[in-house]
């Protein structure tokens, strides 16, 4: 051991010794960046950069053999057994705890300031661009990232994930790969009223991935409403999902005005909600989900976000309201929450971390993640208390962030459901929805193209709804388009028709039993949408699946692997 430290260090008259004995002591490396860096020094006492290592990583420095060159202090550390570099005292701290040394950071994407990590509560709003103090943070990433910063704000002190923010107010200034992505997004048109696209935010995403829950690759799912015939009967719709190539099921846990079990986020921030649940469904949940997971099914649970009657009965505050009454505005015969408030965010979140906790949900589907549709007759008549001055756009990507931020925290992943609008290329929708900004930060993006809600005549297509393979196929080559302009785009999961052409678009509409399915889900596939299936079928009725049963018997994948030779 003697001398070891020794065999790069020979001190010149520019270099004034510190020591003579090796004194090694365990230090952590630390930094205002990522990144420290390591020196080399000549015989001369001439500096220069050698390497950089990753703050945070614990080393051996001999404080007995440091050198003092000018005014700074260097001490060597151990590299591997036979290299040694020099690393600034500054750099070297006793705690892991000391390792972060900025006292500034700049916001590169527009992020929630939460002040209660535990129940998810946002305290405010951090701008692009804007500096925030750091005061300290929770830990610290492999790459020296940090996970979570605790920063003020003015008099608000609260957590922003570091993965939002940069060390530099140029850096949070820039818009990702603005030559390439923001000429297409500047093109697209506010025809609606739904904000500027230009106004998300387009940096990639941090795809997640749990060791104990796989998404996948294709998902063929069954959806099951909350009726204790459906999901008290699992072992029926489990045994016959064992008969085809279904894969996964999806399960309500709370719909506009019908609320699946007695949550305790229910019971805490939406009583009316928790009062119209149902009194032993809790129980039910834990089997149904428990059995799925036995038999190898991959489980999501799905909630409604911004259409709930319930929630605005208990907070009549966070709801769109009338300008002329200052009372909630009735829309499609329900109460909506307003998305811009971070109280109905938070409510959402903590059902789902708790869904997820309690029951082990794989994935949680977030459906109404927008604004009321046709609203053009009333919007200046109504208030949707847009604290932050957001557009509909902007509001909607930043609760699906928030919402995927905090769900992946507890292991789940995060799925949002999209009217097939939202395809369509060239403008934002009325409602809110931006298919790349969604795309961009959810696990999975899943389309509703409905064939019997798209009008007649529409891509060309005569009676769509009597058409499933081509009205499909044409909306899925619109959902490539959108999706090739994402930077990180999603897996794409669509709902399909699994009901009857509703009489009032068509008496004579096709039944969609198994054929019809098919073609559904053949015409999603040729379009090269990959990603699986939902069936929307509100009542659940397995006699209707059973009709459709040759359809769920086929695995769409392997198939297109095999034509494309994937």
């Amino acid at each position: 051991m003697k001398n070891r430290f020794l065999t790069l260090i020979l001190v010149a008259v520019a270099v004034v010794s510190c020591g003579s004995k090796d004194i090694i002591e365990e230090r952590y490396l630390a930094s205002a960046t990522t990144d420290v860096t390591l020196y080399s020094i000549d015989e001369n006492g001439n500096v220069s950069e050698a390497q950089t290592m990753v703050r945070g990583r614990k080393v051996k420095a001999n404080y007995g053999k440091g050198v003092k060159v000018e005014k700074q202090k260097y001490y060597p550390i151990e590299i591997t057994r036979k290299q040694y570099f020099y690393a600034k005292e500054q750099s070297l701290v006793a705690t892991s705890k000391e390792v972060v040394k900025e006292k500034s950071i700049w916001v590169r994407t527009p992020a929630s300031i939460i002040t209660d990590c535990e129940t998810s509560l946002i305290g405010g709003h951090a701008n692009k661009g804007e500096q925030l103090t750091v005061l300290d943070f929770d830990s610290l990433r492999t790459d020296g990232k940090v996970h979570r910063y605790k920063v003020k704000q003015g008099n608000l002190v609260g957590y922003v994930y570091g993965k939002y923010l940069v060390f530099s107010k140029s850096d949070a200034e820039k818009r990702y790969k603005a030559e390439q992505y923001d000429k297409v997004h500047k093109a697209i048109k506010n025809s609606f009223g739904g904000g500027e696209a230009f106004g998300c935010d387009f940096y990639p995403t941090e795809r997640v991935k749990f060791a104990n829950n796989k998404m996948p690759e294709a998902c063929y799912s069954l959806y099951l409403n909350i009726s204790p015939s459906v999901i008290g009967n699992i072992e029926k719709y489990i045994d016959f999902a064992k008969k085809t190539k279904i894969n996964t099921f999806v399960i309500d846990i709370k719909d506009n005005e019908c609320p699946g079990y007695k949550a305790e986020a229910m019971q805490k921030y939406s009583p009316t909600n928790y009062r119209y649940a149902g009194k032993n469904k809790e129980a039910m949940y834990k089997n149904a989900v428990k059995r799925l997971h036995e038999e190898g099914f991959y489980v999501v649970g799905r909630i409604t976000c911004f259409k709930d009657s319930h929630l605005v009965k208990d907070h009549p505050q966070v709801a769109i309201t009338e300008k002329a009454t200052g009372k909630p505005f009735k829309h499609n015969k329900a109460y909506w929450p307003s998305p811009y408030d971070r109280q109905v965010w938070q409510f959402n979140v903590e059902l789902a971390k708790e869904a997820v906790r309690k029951f082990g949900f794989n994935e949680i589907n977030f459906d109404y993640v927008r604004f009321p549709d046709r609203m053009t007759k009333v919007e200046k008549l109504i208030d949707y208390h847009n604290k932050y001055n957001e557009s509909k756009v902007q509001a909607i990507q930043r609760f699906v962030q928030y919402a995927c931020d905090e769900i992946h925290a507890v292991g789940a992943y995060v799925s949002v459901d999209v009217f097939g609008e939202a395809a369509n290329p060239g403008y934002t929708t009325a409602y809110g929805q931006y298919w790349p900004a969604i795309s961009n930060i959810c696990d999975a993006i899943c389309g509703m193209p409905y064939p019997d809600h798209f009008s007649n005549g529409y891509y060309g297509i005569k009676k769509p709804w009597n058409h499933p393979y081509e009205i499909l196929k044409a909306w899925g080559e619109r959902v490539q388009g959108r999706q090739a302009v994402t930077p990180t785009p999603a897996a794409v999961r669509t709902w399909i028709q699994a009901y009857p052409v509703m009489r009032h678009v068509d008496k004579n509409g096709l039944r969609y039993d198994a054929e019809d399915v098919e073609k559904e889900i053949r015409g999603l596939y040729d379009a090269g949408l990959t990603g699986g299936y939902t069936t929307w079928h509100s009542g659940s009725n397995l006699e209707k699946y059973k009709a459709q049963k040759d359809a769920f018997r086929i695995d769409y994948l392997k198939e297109w692997k095999k034509k494309n030779k994937k």
